[in-house]
């Protein structure tokens, strides 16, 4: 309550302050027949009794006729609820305040919704009204909780660990692969700025100008178009030490998670696991695993490699060739007939692969089109090593390995979808499984032209030293010193160690990925004026926050995000300029033929 008139907050109030003579400001949650109404702030909600006396009939008309949502003062004495009275489910539920004087600071018009949680609105109206939305005591509580963790987050980096908090510039040049950037005019003709994706370079090159520890909460940009639960402009946590390696910088993140960790979310155990990219992969079908639940993905090669399947040679007889499948608990007692044939309708549609189902009656035997190719033993065989049991589901894929593992991997998590759906209890909303998944390779072949590599980070990551003299030699060999923190499946950071050597550097820009090493000549420059060994890490705040507070979309932790499609529906931007306005940055708009006609319109 410091600088402001008010005594306290309308969340504040208890036993011990009946008698007090308190100030509250607030909007009006509700009013009830003229005799009482509820005053709210951002820490609570507060009674106020409407006084019947003909002494107070200004305050009683006043407040009786307040609009919800109006912005009120109200000053009054404390009292105890009558016997009876008292709410156990308000905080100050078991007090009261008796209305003395009361102000409309600001009346409400009409709303567009009501400010309640449990009313359910249209995402795009509440984009509209955001500041109405901001009112909801979700958000309040998300945006707070963000506010604490960020602040925690700063205490340990720079307070107990030597962090320097530094800012990096927003406007800067086009940066070779990665995302798309958007791009800002300049005034000299043809000439573009581009908004960061992330401070990369820049953090690298404080590390050349001797900071040692670097930290920010940086706004990052990438122009993704319309990708669900994505944000044109984000937040990371932003990281880069010089002289560490990479089991340094994942200390540091668990430190750095255990201390800033929220204490109503429970306790986070250090160390986090570790997987490899191969391993994830082949038990899990993606580099992000949820690892709250089983449900893993079992290869069956060997128990299928002597049957008279014909998908099951044809698969095994190619190169990376492999027979996998994932076993549903008690996928017979809670998926439908059409629960399985969207599943395998998935595979099929998204991956161009055929499953076979096996359903394991509840006496122990096997029912499925297969098991007139396979003999009793290899029918056990295959029940042991899936360890299955009575009413479990088998969905089985052949192919190449990584092919059917990506497969399998949407599958289970489409399959536990629909358990939960069904009522059974898989994933904890609770828990919070993290996971660092290592050694990932140094280059992917490109999805439009494989025979070409892109990085499968970014082009500033160093070789596993194990791999360094594949780089020259084999690159598609190589592994990578990059690391992604995975939580509940989802990927909230990646880091990795730097390349600091300007010719290893020079070698994987112009030789491996075929990129112009003029646009990062800076960069490389820099390394060669004595860069100190370096690596660092970002973490997706928002999604981490999403996470924590188990939100549907990272909008409902944003204060104000753009919608699906990177509009802001409130102000209603981006929005049209004047060919005047342009005419500076030497910019000309061609409008597409329909849209010509609609501003003549």
């Amino acid at each position: 309550n410091s600088f402001v008139p008010r005594t306290n907050t309308c969340g504040e109030l208890r036993s011990a302050h009946v008698g007090q003579k308190v100030t509250l400001y607030g909007w009006v949650q509700y009013q009830r027949q003229g005799l009482f109404l509820v005053l709210r702030d951002f820490q609570g909600l507060t009674q106020i009794i409407i006084p019947q006396d003909e002494a107070h009939s200004h305050v009683r008309e006043l407040l009786s006729s307040a609009p919800v949502e109006s912005v009120l003062r109200v000053t009054g004495t404390v009292s105890a609820r009558p016997p009876g009275q008292e709410n156990p489910k308000m905080p100050t539920g078991d007090i009261e305040v008796k209305a003395e004087t009361a102000e409309i600071l600001n009346s409400c018009k009409k709303l567009p919704f009501e400010i309640k949680d449990f009313i359910k609105k249209s995402e795009a109206l509440r984009m509209q009204y955001r500041y109405l939305d901001l009112r909801s005591l979700r958000l309040q509580s998300n945006l707070r909780l963000r506010s604490r963790l960020v602040m925690r987050m700063r205490e340990y980096l720079c307070n107990l660990h030597g962090f320097v908090d530094v800012e990096t510039p927003t406007l800067f040049k086009r940066t070779p692969g990665g995302a798309r950037e958007f791009l800002v005019p300049s005034r000299e003709p043809g000439k573009f700025y581009s908004l960061p994706q992330s401070p990369q370079q820049f953090k690298q090159l404080l590390m050349v100008g001797g900071l040692d520890r670097y930290f920010q909460v940086a706004r990052c940009y990438r122009d993704e178009g319309s990708r669900p639960d994505r944000q044109p402009e984000f937040t990371q946590i932003d990281i880069e030490m010089s002289f560490v390696d990479q089991a340094g910088i994942q200390r540091l993140i668990e430190g750095l998670l255990q201390y800033s960790w929220p204490e109503e979310r429970g306790s986070i155990v250090t160390p986090f696991p570790s997987m490899t990219y191969e391993e994830a992969l082949a038990e899990y079908g993606t580099d992000k695993p949820d690892t709250r639940f089983g449900m893993k993905i079992m290869d069956i090669s060997d128990v299928l490699r002597g049957s008279d399947i014909q998908f099951v040679q044809n698969a095994l007889s190619c190169p990376h060739g492999s027979v996998r499948a994932i076993c549903i608990p008690q996928g017979v007692r809670y998926l439908t007939n059409k629960d399985l044939e969207s599943l395998k309708e998935s595979a099929k549609s998204q991956f161009n692969q055929e499953i076979m189902e096996i359903i394991c009656r509840p006496d122990g035997s096997l029912k499925s089109l297969l098991t007139k190719f396979l003999a009793e033993k290899q029918q056990s065989e295959l029940i042991q090593a899936l360890n299955m049991k009575g009413d479990d589901v088998v969905l089985l894929a052949a192919g190449e390995h990584k092919h059917v593992c990506s497969a399998l991997g949407t599958l289970r998590l489409l399959s536990a979808d629909l358990l939960e759906a069904a009522g059974l209890a898989l994933r904890d909303p609770t828990a919070f499984h993290f996971l660092w998944v290592v050694d990932f390779p140094l280059f992917l072949p490109k999805a439009e032209s494989p025979t070409e590599l892109e990085s499968a980070h970014h082009p500033f990551t160093a070789p596993h030293p194990s791999d360094a003299s594949l780089l020259y030699s084999d690159p598609t060999k190589v592994r990578s010193q990059h690391y992604d923190l995975v939580l509940n499946g989802n990927e909230v950071g990646g880091g990795s160690i730097r390349i600091h050597s300007a010719e290893q550097q020079r070698f994987v820009l112009e030789k491996v990925l075929k990129e112009d090493s003029e646009v990062l000549s800076h960069l490389i420059e820099a390394l060669e004026f004595g860069a100190p060994p370096h690596g660092g890490i970002a973490l997706g705040l928002d999604r981490l926050i999403s996470l924590l507070v188990d939100a549907p979309s990272i909008r409902d932790v944003i204060a104000f995000p753009k919608s699906f499609r990177g509009r802001d529906l409130m102000g209603n931007a981006p929005d049209y300029v004047t060919p005047e306005e342009l005419e500076p940055y030497h910019i000309q708009v061609s409008w597409p033929l329909e849209e010509k006609e609609a501003k003549k319109n």
